[in-house]
């Protein structure tokens, strides 16, 4: 592990990709500070920028600035209570009385050492589980695959709170994964004569159009505004500060950890967990949301520690751990690779550079994040009207270069329209990237497990490993089911009590 380590870091700190990196973490800086910029929508606007690459500079630009978002969500919560990033939601809750306080700076301090801190430990779980989850499922087969399949897009549906919301996304996925030509019998399906589908619908148009024309759409028909920053002096190293929120550090990193690498459950539950914990196990809790900067530490430790460990699933697994990592898991396919058990057999390579790229983002963010801070109060001064436009012009150029065609950027702008909309319902699209991307998988394992039972279904439930998964997925499901319910009469019961 520790040679193949050091092998990924020779190809980290050459030239050009060292350069690569670099820009790829001053450009997450400036997508996760900006809100309503997030990391999803920044990785899916460069995703056909990647397409020319060599695939382990591709994923390791992709990764950087995945890293890199989840840290400077911070930068607005913290200043203005507008957090840029969704993970960042928790740290606006001291974050913000700190500033009010005049101490903006030491906030600030202590979120960019939490992060840096948050995402080393989430690196080093990552490069130590991933291997060892891949080794327990190189015994997969069909059935496994098929179950994990059925997992990942019964975790996502079930994210949010609104099941039904979830389950019509991801089989709206499924749907839009069958069009095109079957793969096993070569027959059309839902092409309608249309020889622009006969390829099926590109994972560019339906991720850039649901999340990053949206997002322009939504902020320029809705005239969102956001205000500009003042200069602040940022302190990271304070002994004593250290000192406090030292236990917060490592617990909640732990935490962040172990949430991230639970599939579909991102970093931002990861923040809320291990802030209510610190909350907890803290002497004062009447301290937090006045300016604790254990309330600080917590969220922003464990966010981006989580958002390391969300990639551990993607790499060992192939189901992705968050909404950015489901992005990420298309570049791979768009790319020709297949996340999984055997990945880590045939492309060592390509995933220690990266892991050896994430170690390095995590330094970059302690020693670049204080002149980003200076030079941010600058560009955030941008109007919208002049970014948006940037933005889509991006999108429409990336598309179409994907496969030179004009009907995908049409189709990029039908599912912005229908992005938007779905937004002003609070409807989970991740669900129906899911449903896209792990659609085909499901269906060419299924067909293949049937083939080797002839027929029979019984072939998931003999299988231990199959099965076992496929109890997680109806757990899941059904907790989502029954978790409201039991909430309800629990409301219902203290109502009753109160009026008697």
């Amino acid at each position: 592990m520790l040679e193949n380590f050091l092998a990924g870091l020779a190809v980290v700190m050459q030239p050009l990709n060292l350069l690569l990196l670099t820009s790829a973490v001053f450009i997450g800086f400036i997508g996760g500070a900006l809100p309503g910029i997030s990391g999803v929508i920044l990785v899916v606007i460069l995703l056909p920028v990647t397409y020319g690459m060599e695939p382990t500079t591709a994923f390791m630009v992709l990764t950087a600035i995945y890293g890199a978002t989840v840290f400077s969500g911070l930068i607005t919560a913290i200043l203005y209570r507008a957090p840029g990033t969704p993970e960042a939601v928790m740290t606006a809750f001291d974050g913000y009385p700190m500033t009010q306080r005049g101490e903006a700076g030491k906030s600030l301090g202590i979120g960019v050492l939490s992060s840096a801190i948050g995402g080393i430990v989430g690196t080093i779980a990552l490069i130590i589980f991933t291997p060892l989850l891949a080794n327990m499922a190189i015994k997969f087969s069909s059935p496994e695959y098929f179950a994990l399949a059925v997992l990942g897009l019964t975790v996502v549906a079930s994210l949010g709170g609104r099941l039904i919301f979830g389950l019509i996304g991801a089989a709206l996925g499924l749907f839009i994964a069958t069009i095109g030509i079957d793969p096993l019998t070569g027959t059309s399906r839902y092409t309608f004569g249309n020889l622009n589908l006969a390829e099926g619908v590109g994972l560019i148009p339906v991720i850039v159009g649901l999340f990053a024309v949206s997002e322009v759409m939504k902020r320029t028909l809705d005239h969102e505004s956001h205000q500009p920053l003042t200069k602040v002096k940022v302190k990271i190293f304070d002994m004593p500060i250290l000192r406090q929120i030292g236990a917060t550090l490592s617990r909640s990193s732990i935490i962040g950890v172990i949430i991230g690498i639970l599939p579909g459950i991102g970093a931002s539950t990861a923040a809320m967990v291990s802030y209510s914990e610190t909350v907890r196990w803290s002497k004062h809790p009447e301290k937090f949301g006045k300016g604790a900067p254990e309330g600080i530490a917590a969220p922003e430790s464990a966010n981006n520690a989580a958002a390391m460990g969300a990639l551990v699933p993607l790499f060992a697994l192939g189901i992705p751990g968050s909404g950015t990592t489901a992005v990420i898991l298309g570049a791979f396919i768009m790319h020709g690779l297949q996340p999984g058990p055997m990945f880590m057999l045939t492309s060592s390579d390509l995933i220690y550079a990266v892991f050896a790229g994430l170690f390095i983002v995590n330094f970059m963010i302690l020693l670049f994040s204080k002149p980003f801070i200076v030079l941010f109060t600058k560009l955030l001064n941008v109007p919208y009207s002049a970014l948006g436009p940037i933005i889509i012009m991006c999108c429409v150029v990336g598309t179409y270069s994907v496969r030179n065609s004009m009907f995908d950027v049409w189709l990029m702008l039908g599912f912005g329209v229908m992005g938007y909309l779905l937004e002003k319902i609070n409807f989970p699209m991740v669900s129906i990237i899911l449903g896209l991307v792990l659609g085909p998988i499901a269906e060419s394992e299924l067909r293949r497990s049937l083939s080797m039972s002839q027929g029979s279904f019984d072939i998931f439930l003999d299988r231990p490993i199959s099965a076992t998964l496929l109890a997680v997925a109806l757990v899941l499901l059904t907790a989502t089911l029954v978790m409201p319910l039991i909430k309800r009469a629990r409301r219902r019961t203290a109502t009753q009590g109160e009026a008697t």
